[in-house]
């Protein structure tokens, strides 16, 4: 199962305990994803962006923090990832932005650490 990979140390205890306790729920989970990112003609790292983008406009912070994390994983740069923070001011409103935009900068810093 996907959750098993080697970034499994990154991700939140609560998501790891979850498929360990559900793990039919979580290989259907996977599966869904798997079926979705394969549904259309986006490669890796643009679907991570998107994702990144849709994330930050719902405030969800964890989910902000990973696919910011996938992007630069799937090669996107670090600019490129702050850029999708940035685009976010006009639509849901600076502070929003900001909120966002830190997110990115923790997992930009701790990429380079």
């Amino acid at each position: 199962m996907g959750v098993q990979n080697e970034g499994m140390s990154r991700l939140p205890k609560r998501y790891t305990k979850f498929f360990e306790e559900n793990p039919e729920v979580g290989k259907a989970y996977e599966q869904f994803g798997a079926a979705v990112a394969a549904a259309g003609p986006l490669d890796d790292r643009t679907r991570n962006l998107v994702k990144l983008a849709i994330s930050i406009g719902a405030r969800m912070e964890g989910a902000s923090r990973s696919h910011a994390h996938k992007a630069l994983q799937a090669g996107a740069s670090a600019s490129e990832v702050r850029h999708v923070a940035l685009l976010a001011a006009p639509t849901i409103g600076f502070p929003n932005m900001m909120a966002g935009l830190g997110w990115v900068e923790d997992v930009i810093a701790h990429e380079e650490d």
